[in-house]
C-alpha cells in the first residue's frame, strides 16, 4: 500500500497512520478471502415459507460426480431459537446431483417408509399419511464394500437419552433396508449421525455421540462391527467425559493404523472444534489440538482427506460476520492454514452443520443450511463449490 500527502505530517500522525497500516496487513494475513471465481453458490433447496435444515444430521455420499445429500425440511416459524414451527409436518429428504453439484433433484424416500423422522418434535410433527416400520434387528450381513452402497446412522433426538438405528442402500440411495436397531453400548442413549471407516467387506468403524452418564449430551466414542452389522462392539471413548459436551464427530483415516477425528466442542461460554489422534485404529485417543476457535455460537466440523492427501474442514461461523469458513492442513492436521472465507453474507447465527464432498475435478462441494438478506428469512440448502488450491 503506498500512501503519499501533500502537507507535513506530525510525528504522530505518521505513527498512527504506521499502526493503521500494520493492522490492516495482519488482519488481511489472518484470513483468506475467496475469489468470485474460485467460488461458486448454488441451491440445493429453497421453498418460500420452509425451513432446510441440518445436513450434517443425515449424510452425504458421493460416485464420481454423483453426489447424494440427507437434510430436513420443516415449516419456518419466526421465533426464538430455530425459526422452526413445532406444529407443522417435518420430512427428511435427499437431494441428489448428477453433475457434480451444479443441478438437485428431490428425492423422498419416506414415501417407502425409509428415512423417516422419530423423535425431536421441537422441529415438526411426522409427515401424515406415512406407516412408520418398526426398528428390528439385521438379519443379514451388510456388505460394506459394495460399490453402490449409502449407509446412514440415524438418532431419535439430540439429547443422547434414546436409541439409534441404521439404514443401507445397494443403489445409491433410491431404496433403503432398515432402520435396524443400534446398541446404546451401555449409555443412557445414542444421538447417531453419519460418520464411518469401511475397513472391510463385513468390518465398519462408526463414531457416534452417546449421552453422558451425568444427563445430557454429549460424549464421543467409537464402535465397530465384524460381521457386517449383526453385532456391535465398544471399542473406546474418544477422550475423557466433558464439562459441558463433545459431539458430532468427523473423522478420515490417515494411514494404516492412524484416525484423525474432528469434534464439535463447548463448555460454558466458549465453543469451538477439536482434534483426537488415534495411532492404534481407534483403541485409543490423544489430543491432538484445537482446529478452529472463530465458531461463534458453535457448529460442528465437516472433515475430509483430499486426493493429494491434505485434509480439509469446512465449518459455519455463527457470529458477526456470519458465513461458511475452510482451512486446509498439509501435515495430517497437526497445523491448520487461517480461515478460508467461503462466503459471510449470512442473516444470522442460525446456520451451517455443512458436509462435503471431492469432486473428480479436485474442487470441494460444502452443503450446509443457510438464510441471507437476500433470499431470507426462510432457511435454504445451498451448496458452495471451491477450490481447496487457494492457497497454493
Amino acid at each position: 500500500m503506498q500512501i503519499r500527502s501533500k502537507v507535513k505530517h506530525s510525528a504522530v500522525h505518521n505513527f498512527m497512520s504506521a499502526l493503521v497500516l500494520i493492522s490492516f496487513i495482519l488482519l488481511s494475513a489472518s484470513c483468506e478471502t475467496i475469489k468470485e471465481d474460485e467460488v461458486t453458490h448454488l441451491k440445493v433447496f429453497h421453498e418460500p415459507g420452509r425451513f432446510g435444515g441440518w445436513p450434517a444430521n443425515h449424510g452425504i455420499w458421493s460416485w464420481g460426480d454423483e453426489i447424494l445429500v440427507g437434510f430436513s425440511i420443516s415449516w419456518y416459524k419466526d421465533k426464538d431459537g430455530h425459526a422452526v414451527d413445532p406444529d407443522k409436518p417435518r420430512h427428511h429428504v435427499l437431494s441428489r446431483s448428477m453433475d457434480g453439484g451444479k443441478t438437485w433433484e428431490l428425492e423422498y424416500p419416506e414415501k417407502q417408509g425409509a428415512l423417516l423422522p422419530r423423535g425431536e418434535k421441537s422441529f415438526g410433527t411426522a409427515p401424515p399419511g406415512i406407516e412408520y416400520p418398526p426398528v428390528t434387528e439385521l438379519k443379514d450381513p451388510v456388505n460394506f464394500t459394495h460399490p453402490d452402497l449409502a449407509l446412514t446412522f440415524r438418532m431419535r433426538d439430540a439429547a443422547g437419552d434414546t436409541p439409534s438405528y441404521f439404514y443401507y442402500s445397494y443403489d445409491r440411495g433410491k431404496n433403503w433396508n432398515g432402520p435396524y436397531a443400534l446398541p446404546v453400548f451401555d449409555t443412557p442413549g445414542i444421538a447417531a449421525r453419519t460418520d464411518y471407516l469401511v475397513e472391510g467387506e463385513n468390518e465398519l468403524l462408526v463414531f457416534l455421540t452417546a449421552g453422558k452418564s451425568t444427563g445430557g449430551e454429549g460424549r464421543t466414542l467409537c464402535v465397530k462391527t465384524e460381521d457386517g452389522g449383526l453385532s456391535w462392539e465398544f471399542v473406546s471413548w474418544i477422550g475423557p467425559e466433558p464439562d459441558g459436551f463433545r459431539i458430532m464427530p468427523s473423522t478420515v483415516r490417515l494411514s494404516e493404523n492412524e484416525i484423525l477425528t474432528t469434534v464439535r466442542r463447548r463448555d460454558g461460554p466458549r465453543r469451538w472444534i477439536k482434534s483426537w489422534l488415534s495411532s492404534d485404529n481407534g483403541e485409543s485417543w490423544e489430543f491432538l489440538g484445537d482446529v478452529a476457535t472463530d465458531v461463534g455460537y458453535g457448529n460442528p466440523p465437516s472433515l475430509i482427506k483430499l486426493r493429494d492427501g491434505r485434509l480439509a474442514i469446512t465449518y459455519a461461523r455463527r457470529e458477526e460476520p456470519f458465513g461458511i469458513r475452510a482451512r486446509i492442513s498439509n501435515d495430517d492436521g497437526r497445523t491448520w492454514s487461517d480461515p478460508i472465507i467461503l462466503r459471510e453474507d449470512g442473516g444470522n447465527w442460525d446456520i451451517g452443520y455443512p458436509r462435503c464432498v471431492q469432486r473428480s475435478d479436485g474442487k470441494i462441494v460444502t452443503v450446509y443450511y443457510y438464510w441471507d438478506e437476500e433470499t431470507g428469512p426462510e432457511r435454504y440448502i445451498a451448496a458452495t463449490i471451491w477450490d481447496p488450491d487457494i492457497l497454493n
